[in-house]
This record gives C-alpha cells, sequence and structure tokens, in this order.
C-alpha cells in the first residue's frame, strides 16, 4: 500500500488526547465513533486505546493524569476497581457503583457513568419511551443493571421490577436504590419466572445481562404475555440481532438492541470532555459501516 499523508490524522504538538483503559481493549468500538465525531466536529482530539492489566491500573491512571490526558473511558475490568484512585465521584457513578467515564479538571479526575444515562437517551430516541408511571421489567441484577435502574429512578421511573436467577442480588440493588431513591417503587421477583400478571402490566422489558452475545435466550419470559404495546430493548449489540430482540419484533412487539446506547453513553463522554455537543448521527453512522 503506498503511503498517503491523506490517511493519517492532523495530530500536532496542540493535540488533545483522550482514551480508553480496560484489559482487552481491542474489540472496542469507541475509538471509531469518537474519532469520527472529533473529526466532524473540528475538534484538534485523538482518542486512543490502551490496553491496562488490573495490577497496573493504579499506576496507568496516576500516569494518565501526569501526561495531561483530557479524559478517558474506562472499561472492563476495571470500572469499580477505579473508583478509590479517583478525585471525586459523579452522582451518577456513585449510584452505579462504577465508573465509565473520567474527566481531568485541572490537576482534579472526576468519575462518571454515563451508561445509564446513555440507556435513558436511546430509550427516548429509539423506542420513544420515557420512564413514568409505567412498570419497567429489567432482567439482570449486576453492574449493568445497577448503573440502569439508577438513572431510570433518576428519571422519574416509578415502578421497577427485577427478576435475576440470584435472588440475592437482585434484593441488594432493590434495598440499596429504594432508599436512594424513594420515589421509586422498587421490587423483586423471587420466582424462577415472572408471572402473567406482572407482564401483562409491564411497559418495558430491559435486558442487562450479556445474555444473547452468543446466542442464548432469556428464561423464565414469556414475551407473548407481554401487552401489544410494550416495548422491548435489549442492551446487547449485535448486527445480526439479539435472540430477543427477533423474539420480539416476531411478537409484533417494538424491540431494539444496544447500539444506541452505546453511542448515547458515547456522546454524553464526548460533552464531558469538550464542553460541546457531537455532531448529530456521526457515531452511530461510523458504527453503522463497520
Amino acid at each position: 500500500m503506498v503511503w498517503d499523508a491523506k490517511l493519517m490524522p492532523a495530530v500536532n504538538g496542540k493535540t488533545r488526547v483522550v482514551c480508553i483503559i480496560g484489559d482487552p481493549v481491542r474489540h472496542s468500538l469507541s475509538p471509531l465513533m469518537q474519532n469520527a465525531a472529533f473529526a466532524a466536529g473540528g475538534l484538534d482530539y485523538i482518542y486512543v486505546p490502551f490496553a491496562v492489566s488490573a495490577e497496573n491500573l493504579e499506576s496507568a491512571v496516576a500516569g494518565l493524569k501526569a501526561l495531561g490526558v483530557c479524559g478517558f473511558n474506562v472499561t472492563i475490568p476495571h470500572k469499580t476497581a477505579i473508583m478509590p484512585f479517583l478525585d471525586r465521584l459523579d452522582e451518577s457513578a456513585e449510584a452505579a457503583g462504577a465508573v465509565n467515564t473520567v474527566q481531568l479538571s485541572g490537576t482534579s479526575m472526576v468519575g462518571y457513568n454515563t451508561d445509564g444515562d446513555g440507556l435513558v437517551d436511546s430509550l427516548l430516541t429509539d423506542l420513544a419511551f420515557s420512564p413514568g408511571e409505567e412498570q419497567i421489567l429489567v432482567a439482570g441484577a449486576g453492574g449493568a443493571a445497577r448503573g440502569a435502574i439508577a438513572a431510570l429512578c433518576r428519571c422519574g421511573a416509578k415502578r421497577i421490577l427485577v427478576h435475576n436467577r440470584s435472588i440475592e442480588k437482585a434484593l441488594a440493588i432493590m434495598l440499596e436504590m429504594n432508599i436512594r431513591y424513594p420515589e421509586t417503587r422498587i421490587d423483586v421477583v423471587s420466582q424462577d419466572r415472572v408471572s402473567d400478571e406482572y407482564l401483562a402490566v409491564t411497559s418495558l422489558l430491559l435486558n442487562t445481562t450479556s445474555l444473547g452475545m452468543n446466542g442464548e435466550r432469556i428464561e423464565g419470559i414469556d414475551l407473548s404475555r407481554l401487552p401489544e404495546n410494550a416495548k422491548v430493548y435489549d442492551m446487547v449489540y449485535s448486527h445480526s440481532g439479539t435472540p430477543l430482540v427477533k423474539e420480539a419484533s416476531a411478537s409484533g412487539l417494538r424491540a431494539v438492541n444496544g447500539l444506541g446506547m452505546l453511542v448515547a453513553q458515547g456522546e454524553r463522554a464526548y460533552e464531558i470532555w469538550t464542553g460541546h455537543r457531537p455532531p448529530e448521527g456521526v457515531m452511530r453512522l461510523a458504527l453503522g459501516r463497520i
């Protein structure tokens, strides 16, 4: 291949650096969508991935601070482990118990979690769903569920039902969120199967588990028992479509996967770092080309 200067990013001594740290990071789509948005927005920024092992996390964070990067994303397995190394946590990170975005403000490192708010943005954009009086059924009780439930509560959700194989994890989330957000009623399904009575009054089914990433099906939820106007959101992102989205669509329900959330959380991170809204639609378009 002949070298062409036009293909090289215009990096210079003034270029500001943003990155993502995790282990692994080779699969991350963030560099693609963030660099596309920086270019479209005319900002002199570049986004790069750094593989950081668990034993090197503390020194990596100190190094990024010393280098003066303007911010970075955090992915598995560091989203919780990084919290003690930051100077302050935003409410979004405190409630989620995890950090996925860090801003360097002067000499201070502030941790945020844009995943939950990105989900809420995507629900509105992709499903025309805004949290309110309707019942939301959440499948899963891991870190993703905790961040999602916290964001839904902050945005006005009044009734959330948690369904998970481990009742203990679901109960822990319920107790914590009921204290933090008393205006939202959060309950747990203690049976292996969600009853028809619960499903009949559910307006949104939200999958926060990784089930579907490799073709797995979520057990214990009969989609045919949902109201015909119910909506289904699968946080798993798959080009070919997840089993949950395919099954819901076949049942006549409006359903989407996690592409919109991936884009929306990235857009919120972009704004935290730059102080500017990203060019509309650029990140989604960049991901759509892969």
